[in-house]
């Protein structure tokens, strides 16, 4: 049983490390110390969904819609792009978090993080189908064991970051810093639009 729930922990870490735009607005709001708690309870609640949707065998039906990925992915990557933007007109006027005192709405901070949550196939197909079929790969005692282990790797890896930034931000809000982070995400997020784009 420990077994396996190790291996769903690493398994939900390895897909879920990769710079995306979940962690990309956590690691922003950790360092605004601005509605940080909400941004990081959404992205668990999500992947915590999605992950127990791909054990019972939603990711089937994922499969078999493939234009409802198509519709996602394309609507990912305008919002993907739309962000990088904010991102890249942030770092031109920005002079460190001291400076930078436009409080986003709790409505905008939730709507973006669905957004970013909801709108990326990417999403869907790592905690759907592939946590899915990988769970159902340990055999009939290992389902719930792998499940929760990758459960537990989407939650640790947000709060991780998360509070990790908001208890950096006292360094990492410094004009410079801020600046090249802003910078830093809008690379990231246009290179994720454009490999989204290509399929």
């Amino acid at each position: 049983m420990l077994t396996h729930l190790v291996a769903g922990l690493l398994t939900g870490w390895s897909l879920i490390i990769a710079v995306g735009p979940q962690n990309a607005l956590i690691l922003r709001q950790g360092i605004r110390r601005e509605h940080l708690g909400v941004v990081v309870g959404i992205c668990i609640l999500a992947d915590v969904l999605l992950i127990g949707a791909g054990t019972v065998g939603i990711g089937a039906i994922v499969l078999l819609a493939p234009w409802a990925l198509e519709v996602l992915r394309w609507l990912g990557v305008a919002y993907l792009l739309w962000f990088a933007w904010t991102s890249l007109r942030s770092a031109r006027t920005a002079s460190g978090l001291e400076a930078d005192t436009q409080q986003r709405s709790l409505k905008s901070i939730v709507l973006t993080t669905l957004a970013l949550t909801f709108l990326n196939p990417g999403v869907y197909l790592d905690t759907v189908v592939m946590l899915g079929n990988l769970a159902h790969q340990q055999g009939h005692g290992g389902v719930g064991p792998f499940t929760i282990g990758a459960m537990l790797g989407s939650a640790t890896w947000f709060l991780g970051i998360g509070y990790g930034a908001r208890g950096l931000s006292r360094y990492l809000a410094r004009p410079r810093v801020w600046q090249v982070l802003d910078v830093i995400i809008a690379i990231v997020l246009v290179i994720l639009a454009v490999r989204l784009a290509l399929g």
